[in-house]
């Protein structure tokens, strides 16, 4: 794709899932106590099936299997190639302290299909709130969550729902995620990253287009009426002033936000096994917070 990278190598020789490498900074995957099935979802109209792992717990916290929350998990895959695996140790670890139903999104990738992911991943939301799974899960207790290119995503979806008025999402959790393709952040030294590195990335995903909303959430400029929001960022992350902000402007518009920058942490950090721990907790208290059928008191 030489006119999306000229100064670097054609990369169409190299389909996005062909080198699919594992992270040696997450753990390896953990599933105990969660039944892992893969299925295909219908996508989009003209668009492929949609694969998706589904993750339910082997126990239920508030006693009542047949009407689970779910969690539309869109994992931090990149835009571009070589990221094709999600993590399933967090998913699964999603599941078992929510008591949820996490279905991971397999989306498409750039370069071959840029932007197609949004579709992908707002069709299988479309398809959990239709009930059509039969899986014991509640339409009225949707989360969707990203990190990374994921939280991109997530924030596209939900705003996507709101705009299109579909399906009600009790939260949108975004970790890490790339709201505004604009951002300084990305080229003010942050940890493990460079302009040259988002550059590449946004060329991937935009395919050559112009940047959207979809691309970048925070083009958008009425944000009323989204869900609760809780946002998790790194201190040293490139895209943690755009997050923030993006944060102050929901408060603004009316959306509550929950905000977490975790204090040393790196890109990725959020996801580690031992670094990521306390940040998963705060996730999992807050997804458990906004599907409760009735609401939790903060014993504080």
């Amino acid at each position: 794709m030489p006119e999306l990278m000229p100064d670097s190598p054609d990369v169409d020789p190299v389909p996005a899932d062909a080198t699919p490498f594992p992270d040696p900074v997450l753990a390896a995957p953990h599933t105990t106590g969660v039944t892992v099935e893969e299925w295909l979802v219908p996508g989009a109209l003209g668009d492929p099936e949609v694969p998706v792992r589904i993750h339910t717990p082997d126990t239920c916290p508030d006693g009542n299997p047949a009407a689970r929350p779910v969690v539309l998990e869109i994992p931090g895959r990149g835009s571009g190639p070589g990221s094709a695996a999600p993590d399933e140790a967090f998913a699964a670890a999603v599941a078992r302290a929510t008591g949820a139903i996490v279905v991971s999104v397999d989306y498409r990738l750039a370069p071959e299909d840029p932007p197609s992911a949004a579709d992908d991943c707002y069709a299988v939301l479309e398809w959990v709130a239709s009930g059509a799974a039969c899986l014991d899960m509640d339409p009225d207790r949707i989360v969707v969550l990203g990190d990374a290119a994921g939280g991109t995503l997530a924030a596209a979806v939900a705003l996507r729902a709101r705009d299109e008025d579909g399906p009600h999402i009790a939260l949108q959790a975004l970790l890490e995620p790339g709201l505004d393709d604009r951002t300084g952040s990305v080229r003010d030294g942050a940890a493990g990253r460079d302009d040259l590195d988002a550059t590449r990335d946004r060329r991937h995903h935009l395919g050559g287009r112009e940047a959207t909303e979809q691309s970048g959430p925070a083009h958008r400029i009425d944000l009323t009426g989204l869900p609760s929001t809780y946002l998790a960022v790194d201190e040293h992350g490139p895209f943690r002033d755009a997050a923030t902000d993006y944060a102050r402007r929901l408060l603004q518009a009316g959306v509550p936000v929950e905000l977490h920058c975790h204090r040393g942490a790196f890109p990725g950090s959020l996801l580690a096994r031992d670094a990521g721990a306390r940040a998963t907790r705060a996730l999992c208290d807050a997804i458990v917070r906004a599907t409760a059928r009735t609401p939790v008191l903060d014993p504080d």
